[in-house]
């Protein structure tokens, strides 16, 4: 070997005991590209869960619509049947009674339909919220990729620490999501 190949040989290893010092690195930055794609799935789970929830909560409080339709119909009957005269006075008497009774029964089930479709309204809600903190908890690792990605580039640890610590901010955002019950 010629001394400038020695030389030159000699800058690579010391470049390469460089690069061994970003193994590092490349390690966390893999470790946060799979959070991120662990947080994004969660919350596209989560967007789809209070997207069929507010479906249910709309179909419940259309079935609470049709029942308080129903019910105003038969009311508004039961109205006329008492003023006007008619020529059997007992079928209208049963009829009315019929209807009261009918009117009773939907009373209680209203107030079933509108708890239940109040309840899946605050399930959309509860979801929602979930959904935002793995938003953000998404966007957070994303942005830690990328500054450990620039460390790669300058050499600069700086970039690195900052990467973990918006990692770890990401982090934190979506297991404070899992909480949410």
């Amino acid at each position: 070997m010629e001394p400038t190949e020695i030389h030159e040989f000699t800058e690579q290893l010391e470049k390469g005991r460089e690069r061994e010092g970003l193994f590092a690195v490349s390690f966390s930055i893999s470790v946060l590209a799979v959070l991120v794609a662990l947080v994004t799935v969660l919350g596209h789970r989560t967007h789809t869960e209070a997207v069929l929830l507010q479906a249910r909560a709309s179909d419940q409080w259309n079935f609470y619509q049709a029942k308080k339709i129903r019910q105003t119909s038969v009311a508004l009957t039961s109205d006329i049947l008492s003023v006007l005269s008619v020529s059997d006075a007992t079928a209208a008497n049963k009829k009315l009674a019929e209807y009261k009774a009918h009117s009773e029964k939907w009373d209680k089930d209203l107030a079933d339909a509108q708890h239940q479709a109040e309840a899946f309204e605050a399930s959309v809600e509860k979801a929602e919220a979930r959904a935002t903190r793995f938003d953000i908890g998404e966007a957070l690792l994303q942005i830690a990729v990328v500054l450990a990605s620039v460390t790669l580039l300058t050499g600069r640890r700086a970039y690195w620490a900052l990467g973990l610590l918006f990692g770890l901010c990401g982090v934190l955002s979506a297991a404070s999501a899992l909480l949410l019950r």
